[in-house]
């Protein structure tokens, strides 16, 4: 309270009224006052407070001058911060020298507080930040008895805090904060998106290059050799599918999710081909997006879009094993051909377990165990369990049988 000053409520050359708030009290950091049930002006130069009607009438009243405030914040009031904020915090720079009397000659706090009984109107809220943040005394005659010089150097050293980043107490509070912040985030997400933007363009150039000299090369007659061609060619083409099917160019889900399964259909054929003809959905995934480059899609677009290769008519489908794994597969993948390919792996090494068989077949620990499995459940292997692990072996019964 050592920075209020008695003074009356006329109002100073280039300051004027900005907002009228009853009912408040003031609080001397978390100590009561003497000052409750008041009135209180905004101006753009102080916050006045007096018993209502005295400030309509030029009476002496309290004052607090704009520049020592350099942090708002709200408070809310209420058992655990609810029923919405009562109470306005005003952090204060220090007492400056030469100021007229007021309420206390000192003050172990360094903030005030506002109570309002009806809870703290919007408007008037945002009028004080703004008023704080204009700081119009400094473009107008000093108000108190404090030089300019001090004013300034009070207000660089305290430099007001924008609403939007201080800390605020309250489940309201925690809210707005977690709104600003999620706020904040977006900004800086845009900003980041608006360069990627510009990689992709660029992206998509370099991709029409690369099929440009691959074509230049094939053509070429001399010293470079067919491998040669067709190595450089894939290095080229491993850049990105150079026109990748984007959402925006369809007026549907589902026409999207059409197109998609089909560049998924062209774009793996030839990579299941290389790995035995199945590939894990995770993998696929990284696959696609890898080729899209810049153009990435979710997991749940892939699965939409692979759960439509049927319907397309696509050489491969996709496929959920009783464990919950999700494959694609070519078609010619039966589970017959599979177990006998396997039992084939069987037999010559005697035994598998999961991670041997993916190494021999190339594929993955989790698809090599699947494909284990469905050799079982066709009866050309055996299981073991064993405190050593998981090991299938060749189907014995089948052999003496024959």
């Amino acid at each position: 309270m050592d920075r209020f000053e008695y003074i009356d409520a006329r109002l100073f050359e280039g300051e004027n009224y900005l907002k009228r708030e009853k009912n408040v009290k003031i609080y001397d950091g978390e100590d009561k006052t003497q000052f409750v049930d008041g009135e209180v002006v905004l101006t753009t130069h102080r916050i006045l407070w007096g018993k209502p009607g005295d400030i309509p009438k030029g009476l002496t009243c309290l004052s607090l001058p704009l520049y020592y405030v350099f942090c708002l914040e709200e408070e809310s009031g209420g058992v655990f911060g609810l029923g919405g904020p009562k109470r306005i915090i005003l952090h204060l720079g220090p007492s400056l020298p030469g100021k007229r009397p007021g309420p206390a000659v000192v003050s172990p706090y360094h903030f005030i507080k506002f109570s309002f009984k009806d809870g703290i109107d919007p408007v008037f809220y945002k009028a004080l930040s703004d008023a704080v943040t204009a700081k119009a005394w400094e473009r107008s005659t000093p108000l108190l008895s404090p030089s300019t010089e001090s004013v300034t150097s009070l207000s660089s050293k305290n430099p007001v805090t924008p609403v939007n980043s201080k800390i605020r107490s309250g489940i309201v509070g925690i809210e707005r904060s977690i709104e600003e912040q999620h706020r904040a985030t977006d900004e800086s997400i845009s900003v980041a998106f608006q360069d990627l933007k510009k990689l992709m363009a660029k992206a998509k150039e370099m991709v029409s290059i690369s099929k440009t000299i691959s074509t230049k090369i094939r053509e070429k007659q001399g010293d470079i050799s067919e491998d040669d061609t067709v190595r450089f060619k894939s290095y080229l083409m491993s850049l990105g599918i150079d026109d990748p099917v984007t959402r925006d160019a369809f007026r549907s889900d589902s026409d999207y999710y059409v197109g998609l399964a089909q560049q998924i259909s062209d774009m793996m054929i030839a990579i299941l081909l290389d790995c035995g003809g199945i590939m894990s959905l995770a993998d696929v995934w990284c696959r696609v997006n890898r080729a899209r480059g810049l153009e990435l899609i979710s997991p749940e677009d892939l699965l939409n879009a692979c759960k439509l290769l049927q319907t397309i008519g696509a050489p491969m489908l996709l496929r959920k094993f009783p464990s919950g794994a999700c494959v694609l597969q070519l078609n010619s993948q039966r589970d017959e051909e599979v177990a006998k390919n396997t039992s084939q792996l069987l037999e010559d090494n005697g035994s598998l377990t999961p991670v041997k068989l993916s190494q021999l077949a190339n594929v993955s620990v989790l698809l090599a165990r699947e494909q284990l499995f469905t050799t079982e459940r066709l009866g050309l292997a055996c299981r073991d369990e064993s405190i050593e692990g998981l090991s299938f072996y060749p189907n014995m019964f089948l052999n003496k049988a024959a």
